[in-house]
């Protein structure tokens, strides 16, 4: 801790013997030389005087003072030790000791001349200023507070003690009051770069984000070199979504600063939000070249990977960050994610455990183990790891809304439905709350005469699932007010009833009620024996069905209609979609397969250059009315878990119902039926991941069919 010597003022003492007379007035001269600067010659000078007066108190002083001000701490401290020993009385030798033992990194000894210095002269603000910076050190904040609070109050003016208490407060975390120090400074030394930047840091702290932007913007302004600060406006750019602007500053910071690994690594954050993974891995892999150690760098740099799909890169540096840092729970928990996401469910399970042994207050360990438990169809375990989390975050929505999915599979729609209203907490729907200043209607108020507003919110699929509750709510006196998506709206315009239908993005009329599609289960209290399941409840156009019927002749075969993936932007695309070359062996049959879907991926495409038994009608399909009229030329749909099995399903067409292990909730277990659409047939993998086994069924009972006709 480096210290200034101050106070450069001895006490005058009346002296008539010569030799003193002489070495007075050469003290003098010293020290008018010392307050000029001129250190080397003060010096000598001093070292005359004791030449002359060995015991001369301001000598030994003053020459300690000078070997402290040249970097020579130890002999400061001798000297100015023994010019006490001759006059322990004077507080600022005291004052100017505590000092040199702060070189020398002595706090404690320090810290006791500095009390004895108060002890002789208590308005001595230095020692009261260097006393607080000693205490600091030490890490006795109240009492260095305490000390930097007395020396403000003799000079209130002492932007050095305003500073430092700022700092001090933005450790104890107290920021508003840290905001009051560094706006103190600022008020005596505007130009004081570092306490912009601090403040920045407590207002970053706040929450404050633009304000601290603007004081960071000030600090740079002042000291166009500053990197931290630079690197510190990224942080609160990002936090405020200014991301292009985050990564201005941080690539700023690296600029005067190439080997700050931090920024590097802040880079990579915010290029991880941009969704620009590439990039962000590199970005993670510089921070890593400059510090090898960088935990943090390497798990999210896993992250990264695990955004690219490279699960195992991601996997190798989540388990560096654990090499690096054994009790980081953060790179367990995402080694479970990653295992989990390549299906090493009983691994994931060990490293959920991992996390929460470290962590035991971590609720998206628990929370995602008990999916892990799902997928394992450990049921009862994952539903007590979801009670878990919820027991320790009553508001983690996340844990909530798991369990209600697993509790809607397992059939007690009572507790899902209830529980699945906590889904507008949970970051994929938080942001799509609808805040309109109409109340919301889960089933509590009459509608006779009221105008209700329904509007959908996830999938297609679910809306043409749920929009089967329309009439119910007809039959309730309600005038209803249906929102849907372009794709639906000719679709959804063959629904049995009278009310109006708006296609999304336009004006709504005006309405009393409103309620999303999938809460109206709820607003029924729904239960597996009264779902609503008259069928066909949907309706394909008459027109396109003559239009279709043109298109695909005579009819000579059994007409099939297929589906086989659907958006690989869905979340669980990767266990409900299947490669096409995977039906080769119901390809095969004497059958006329017609593919339902609009989007044939690259693999598929390849597929189907080569095998002309399906035909496609991809430029044909320009709405869900389109497939609706197609699906009715169908003697019978196969398809994946796809709005197409809602479509089919509402038309009332037989459609067989291709399930992965774990299924949606809405398949619910162990039955090849669905009580909401009569004429499906479900056929499930009996084993994770073995789609083998259900094309087999598939194809066994589609030659039964055939034979039949």
């Amino acid at each position: 801790m480096k210290s200034k010597s101050r106070n450069l003022s001895p006490s005058k003492l009346a002296n008539t013997n010569p030799a003193e007379i002489k070495a007075q007035a050469l003290f003098q001269e010293a020290f008018s030389s010392h307050q000029k600067g001129q250190l080397a010659q003060a010096q000598a000078l001093y070292r005359q005087v004791l030449q002359l007066q060995a015991r001369h108190f301001h000598g030994l002083h003053f020459l300690g003072v000078i070997a402290a001000q040249t970097g020579n701490s130890a002999q400061a401290v001798d000297l100015i030790g023994n010019a006490i020993k001759i006059n322990p009385d004077y507080a600022d030798a005291h004052y100017h000791l505590g000092n040199a033992l702060n070189d020398l990194n002595r706090p404690e000894a320090a810290l006791a001349s500095y009390h004895q210095a108060i002890a002789l002269k208590p308005d001595h603000v230095d020692a009261y200023y260097y006393r607080g910076n000693t205490l600091s050190h030490l890490r006795q904040f109240d009492a260095a507070l305490a000390s930097y609070y007395q020396a403000i109050s003799l000079r209130p003016d002492y932007v050095e003690a305003h500073y430092h208490c700022g700092n001090i407060l933005n450790d104890l975390k107290q920021f508003e009051a840290a905001l009051v120090s560094y706006n103190r400074v600022i008020a005596l030394r505007p130009d004081f770069a570092l306490t912009y930047y601090n403040r920045g840091n407590a207002l970053n702290d706040l929450k404050r984000f633009e304000a601290a932007v603007a004081s960071y913007n000030r600090a740079i302004a002042l000291k166009p070199d500053f990197a931290e600060a630079y690197n510190n406006r990224g942080n609160s750019q990002r936090q405020i979504g200014q991301l292009d602007a985050a990564l201005a500053s941080y690539h700023q910071a690296i600029t005067l600063k190439p080997d700050d690994a931090v920024s590097y690594y802040n880079c990579g954050l915010v290029l991880n939000d941009l969704k620009r993974f590439e990039a962000a891995v590199a970005a993670y892999n510089q921070a890593i070249a400059l510090k090898s150690d960088y935990a943090d760098a390497y798990n999210n740099r896993g992250n990264a990977q695990r955004e690219l799909k490279q699960s195992a890169a991601a996997l190798a540096s989540y388990r560096q960050a654990i090499a690096i840092k054994p009790d980081y729970a953060e790179a367990y928990y995402n080694c479970g994610v990653a295992l989990r996401d390549i299906k090493q469910t009983e691994a994931a399970l060990m490293s959920y455990d991992q996390a929460i042994a470290l962590k035991p207050d971590y609720v998206d360990a628990y929370s995602n183990r008990g999916n892990t438990y799902r997928d394992l169809k450990r049921f009862d375990e994952a539903v007590a790891s979801y009670d878990s989390a919820i027991a320790i975050g009553p508001d983690y929505a996340e844990a909530y809304w798991h369990k209600s999915l697993l509790k809607l599979l397992l059939g007690d729609y009572a507790a899902g439905w209830r529980l699945y209203e906590w889904r507008w907490r949970t970051k994929p729907f938080i942001d799509t709350v609808r805040n309109y200043r109409q109340p919301l209607w889960l089933g509590e108020q009459a509608l006779m005469g009221k105008t209700l507003l329904i509007y959908g919110e996830q999938g297609l699929g679910d809306v043409i699932q749920f929009c089967r509750y329309v009439p119910m709510i007809e039959a309730l006196g309600a005038k209803v007010v249906v929102e849907a998506p372009r794709a639906l709206v000719a679709l959804i315009s063959s629904l049995k009833g009278i009310y109006t239908i708006i296609e999304l993005g336009h004006e709504c009329p005006g309405f009393d009620f409103h309620s999303p599609i999938m809460s109206l289960p709820l607003a029924f209290k729904t239960t597996v024996a009264t779902i609503p399941a008259q069928i066909p409840y949907l309706y394909s156009n008459v027109e396109k069905q003559v239009l279709w019927h043109k298109r695909l002749g005579v009819k000579t075969r059994l007409r099939v209609g297929l589906v086989w993936s659907g958006s690989t932007l869905h979340k669980n695309d990767v266990n409900r979609s299947i490669p096409l070359a995977l039906l080769a062996s119901v390809l095969d049959l004497p059958i006329a397969f017609h593919a339902l879907q609009k989007d044939i991926r690259a693999d598929d495409a390849v597929f189907l250059a080569n095998h002309t038994a399906i035909q496609t009608h991809q430029d044909e399909l320009l709405d869900f009315s389109d497939t609706a009229a197609l699906v009715a030329a169908m003697d019978l749909v196969i398809t994946v878990d796809t709005s197409v099995a809602h479509l089919a399903g509402a038309l009332g067409k037989p459609v067989w119902l291709l399930l992965s292990y774990i299924p949606d909730f809405r398949w619910l277990l162990n039955r090849a039926d669905s009580p909401w659409y009569p004429t499906a047939t479900l056929f499930r993998q009996s084993v994770a991941d073995d789609w083998t086994s259900v094309m087999v069924s598939v194809a066994d009972e589609l030659k039964l069919r055939h034979a039949s006709k």
